[in-house]
């Protein structure tokens, strides 16, 4: 039986997960912290994995220079860079790879995740890990990791929570979404794409008094 998770809660941790064991909210539910090659994770109490990622659009582009600076080699954001996962499916390769320093912490720590939460450049790492894990998960403002489109094994329990308005979940391009995607269109937007959390915690609240989001994921 799968977990499941209130979204206005996972918000509320996806924008707590920046400050890390320096937010009140998470100091005392953290039970492992990675920092390691510019990846960043949390492992809480009741198994959640909480992934941060960028909570701006130029930090989300500094991507190119910041995160993937992975065993030594650089990975760009383009459409040309792909790489087969475990699955077998193809992923965009930096997400793969940032992906992969996750599992590979996990698997040191002899940890498994019951629930994935991430956001932005987290978020494309969430869907790869709910594939990986088969458990389910919620990324905010996700990137497009996969090359094809269509259903895959686990897909199901994958839920991309997307601004209409913030152009970091139409990269790259030629990529597509895991799973179930929420496009959330805001009763006002500010100048420029509302990629912070902050925004997303915001458009969340409108969408479920409206009736049109859910409580929880799964529901």
């Amino acid at each position: 039986m799968s977990h499941s998770y209130e979204i206005k809660l996972a918000a509320q941790m996806a924008e707590a997960s920046y400050a890390g064991r320096n937010h009140g909210s998470l100091a005392t539910a953290l039970r492992k912290e990675l920092d390691d090659d510019d990846v960043q994770a949390l492992f809480l109490k009741g198994d959640i994995l909480l992934i941060p990622g960028s909570n701006s659009v130029a930090d989300y582009l500094k991507f190119n220079l910041r995160v993937l600076n992975i065993g030594g080699k650089r990975f760009r954001l383009n459409d040309d860079h792909t790489e087969a996962g475990a699955s077998g499916t193809i992923w965009h390769q930096g997400f793969l790879r940032h992906a992969q320093v996750i599992f590979a912490w996990l698997e040191r720590e002899r940890l498994r995740p019951k629930f994935i939460i991430g956001h932005s450049l987290g978020a494309a790492a969430t869907q790869i890990l709910v594939r990986t894990y088969g458990v389910p998960g919620i990324g905010f403002a996700a990137p497009r990791p996969r090359r094809s489109r269509g259903a895959i094994k686990h897909s199901h329990l994958c839920l991309c929570i997307n601004r209409d308005d913030d152009a970091v979940c139409t990269l790259p391009g030629s990529f597509h979404h895991m799973g179930h995607v929420h496009h959330a269109r805001a009763k006002r937007s500010v100048f420029g794409p509302d990629h912070s959390m902050k925004h997303y915690r915001r458009v969340i609240d409108e969408q479920q008094v409206a009736g049109i989001l859910g409580k929880r994921w799964p529901g």
